[in-house]
């Protein structure tokens, strides 16, 4: 066994090219192997297994540097650099990452959660090495549909402008989480279909010295411009483009790579790979086996438990669908997270009324924005953690304008495996500042539902839904005829009994509350604490927090995002200008990055437990 020698990248470097195809058989089947009883994202990693070996073989890590954009293609990369053991406990609590991490081994240049920042931090990189004359190289390896999000695009322009060193691999496998879409994907397709390109110049660059190689670029550029009838976009902004090579033979990307070092420059290096490359079940459904959970290895079966209860996102897709039946204005938008968000229930139907931008959160936003200012009703689905990104867009094109775009952030609170990049821990503490916005957070499927059609009301104007990943709390929403849900006001879900406490929660962390209450309730206990569902951050309800200043000596705000700036800090703002007298304690997301480990083991960490709840009102 090969991989059982591989401790480091230096005992790489010990095997011939002819043992390359053979440990990346190991690999391939090393990580099937974990991935199936310790569930991650699969797919992707799978097709870069041959670039990873290339790239270390040829490469001296942690001397060179190489960036791994959309973090989940490194896992051949972590089992290489003296993480194949921990990989075991890879997404694990006390384990290691499922994404790069500087922290975790010198071997990840640079930490990698979303997409589209590899040729931007590659490019500093490689600037810091050169004013600092250090012999380095840098390489930023883009796919997985990165190479469509604007921050890619960015980092080229300034890039192609120097002369700085720098190596960008494109790992085109047509596909991010569901098929790549946009006109650089068709564009990339265009490149790879053209054979006679290519085959003509791998034959001459092969047979060049790096001299002659030199005298020829421009004449390969001419070529490039007749062949694909418009020229090639990486080299217009500045960078040698090669391709297109084939990511799965080893031994010629180790032969590329080897030339490529020697060239000095912006270069781009195009790659074809095929995600879930190696696997039968992950190279015919990619959309599943992106993350499928755990399964069988030999036979490719899913052993993922059954959903008991529908999840958030289907609540989400059923209602809009439901909802553009009645109101042809209504238009759905996701970047790239289709699937992921279920607005594939409304395309299935309409296809031509949702829009999947690929990975740019900040286009979804400022193209919802077009959309209703020009008498659409926008609703744009992302991910809570990833709408971080389009923060600017959010404030200048929908809230400065007052437009009414509904944001439902799927994935809000703390979402497990993925670990800090992907918590959805700051939503509310960063829109709360910003006037014109509505933020609401249902308690359950039926708030959610309600919630969806009363922000399309003429009094609600731009506004985000927030709610969590997974399953609902098994109500019946279908049938549950709608409620009215007035601008700004809470409910009560509990008045309470002999008591001068009361409970403030917002979102879906509030059914844990209500389980707290109801075990005191079933023990029998003398004081039961009054609880309000909030369910608006803004407006808050002012009216409310009125009343409960002069009946409650106690308050304890609930809330599964930060709590500096959140629920709590809007509560304790308010009660301080009306010189509220009595105790307020807070349970939230803490102030520091909650790591990888499962939803349970994360809401302990936070104190967000019944138990906890229990303790403070007792």
């Amino acid at each position: 066994m090969l991989l059982e020698k591989i401790n480091s990248p230096e005992d790489i470097k010990k095997l011939s090219l002819e043992e390359l195809p053979a440990l990346c058989s190991e690999i391939r089947e090393y990580m099937i192997a974990c991935c199936s009883v310790n569930p991650g994202h699969l797919g992707a990693s799978l097709g870069t297994v041959e670039l990873s070996v290339a790239l270390h073989y040829v490469y001296d890590t942690p001397q060179d540097k190489l960036i791994w954009d959309v973090g989940h293609q490194a896992y051949a990369h972590k089992i290489l650099t003296g993480r194949r053991e921990a990989f075991r406990n890879n997404r694990k609590q006390g384990g290691i990452s499922g994404f790069p991490k500087r922290e975790e081994s010198p071997h990840d240049a640079f930490g990698a959660g979303h997409s589209s920042t590899s040729i931007s931090a590659a490019l500093g990189m490689a600037i810091a090495a050169e004013k600092q004359q250090r012999n380095e190289h840098v390489i930023a390896i883009i796919g997985d549909g990165a190479i469509g999000g604007g921050m890619a695009f960015e980092g080229l322009n300034h890039a192609g402008s120097l002369r700085t060193d720098l190596l960008v691999i494109l790992n085109d496998n047509q596909i991010s989480i569901d098929k790549n879409t946009g006109a650089l994907h068709n564009y990339l397709l265009r490149i790879s279909l053209s054979r006679t390109y290519n085959r003509i110049k791998s034959n001459l660059w092969n047979k060049m010295s790096a001299g002659i190689q030199r005298i020829t670029h421009r004449i390969f550029h001419s070529t490039k411009m007749a062949m694909l009838k418009g020229g090639t976009l990486f080299e217009s902004l500045g960078f040698r483009y090669f391709g297109l090579v084939n990511g799965h033979d080893v031994c010629q990307l180790v032969k590329t790579l080897q030339r490529l070092k020697e060239i000095d420059g912006p270069k781009l290096l195009h790659i074809s790979t095929q995600k879930g490359k190696g696997y039968e079940p992950a190279e015919k459904n990619q959309v599943v086996w992106h993350a499928p959970g755990a399964f069988d290895p030999e036979t490719g079966k899913r052993l993922t438990p059954k959903i008991k209860a529908d999840r958030y996102q289907d609540v989400f897709g059923e209602t809009l669908l439901a909802m553009a039946r009645k109101n042809p204005d209504i238009v759905g938008i996701t970047p790239a997270m289709l699937s992921g968000s279920s607005l594939n229930i409304m395309q299935r139907v309409f296809p031509d009324r949702v829009f999947d931008v690929g990975i740019a959160e900040q286009h979804a936003v400022t193209f919802s924005a077009g959309l209703a200012a020009n008498g659409l009703l926008p609703f744009c689905n992302i991910y809570s953690s990833f709408m971080q990104r389009a923060y600017d867009c959010v404030i200048h094109d929908v809230a400065l304008q007052n437009l009414k775009v509904i944001f439902c952030l799927d994935r809000a609170g703390l979402v497990g495996e993925d670990g800090a990049t992907h918590q959805g821990a700051y939503d509310l503490a960063a829109f709360r500042p910003i006037p014109n916005l509505t933020l609401m957070a249902p308690m359950d499927e039926i708030e959610l539902k309600d919630m969806m059609h009363a922000a399309c009301e003429p009094k609600y104007g731009p506004t985000i839904i927030r709610y969590p990943r997974g399953n609902t709390q098994g109500h019946p929403w279908r049938e549950t005829p709608l409620s009215p849900i007035p601008l700004g006001k809470a409910r009560c879900l509990e008045a309470g009994r002999n008591t001068r406490t009361t409970i403030l929660s917002l979102g879906t962390i509030g059914n844990m509350a209500t389980d707290a209450l109801n075990e005191l309730k079933n023990i029998g206990a003398n004081e039961i604490p009054a609880h309000y569902d909030m369910r608006f951050l803004k407006p808050l309800d002012t009216e409310l927090l009125d009343q409960i200043a002069n009946n409650f000596d106690r308050i304890i705000t609930i809330e599964d995002g930060s709590q500096i700036g959140g629920l709590h800090g809007a509560v304790c703002e308010y009660l301080h200008s009306i010189d509220y007298k009595g105790h307020i304690e807070g349970i939230g997301i803490p102030d520091k990055f909650i790591e990888q480990g499962t939803v349970i083991q994360q809401f302990a960490a936070c104190n967000l437990t019944k138990e906890h709840l229990l303790s403070l009102i007792k």
